[in-house]
């Protein structure tokens, strides 16, 4: 499951979401891209402390998905505000791995796999 996520938020990033756009106005996708902001915020926090010896590859897919996108202004602020409060909300909540922080994350990369999918299916090229 979670070498299938990396894939469709590869394929998320390699085909860019949104066209170019004059003005940074809001996509239609924008919550759903905060949503998976959120969740990649999420799994950066508790694989680290669930021994995913992962590094830095939540965080890593953050960045492709802003770069793919390249929002500025408010859409920049909201995707990396969604990050870090998934990130955060873990971080006062779990200190070390537990069976409930297991079933988040499970839970997260079925969520984010499915927002990768969606997203692809209804605007990627």
């Amino acid at each position: 499951m979670l070498s299938r996520l990396f894939a469709i938020l590869m394929i998320v990033a390699s085909c860019g979401l949104a066209p170019a756009r004059a003005q940074d106005a809001a996509a239609p996708f924008d919550g759903d891209l905060q949503r998976l902001a959120e969740i990649l915020g999420a799994l950066h926090y508790l694989r680290g402390i669930c021994g995913a010896n992962e590094g830095t590859k939540w965080r890593n897919e953050m960045q492709a998905l802003v770069d793919a996108e390249t929002p500025s202004g408010e859409r920049r602020t909201k995707m990396i505000a969604g990050f870090n409060r998934g990130y955060n909300g873990f971080q006062q909540t779990y200190r070390t791995c537990t069976p409930a922080a297991d079933i988040a994350i499970r839970r997260y990369l079925e969520e984010g796999s499915k927002i990768s999918r969606d997203l692809t299916a209804r605007y990627a090229n």
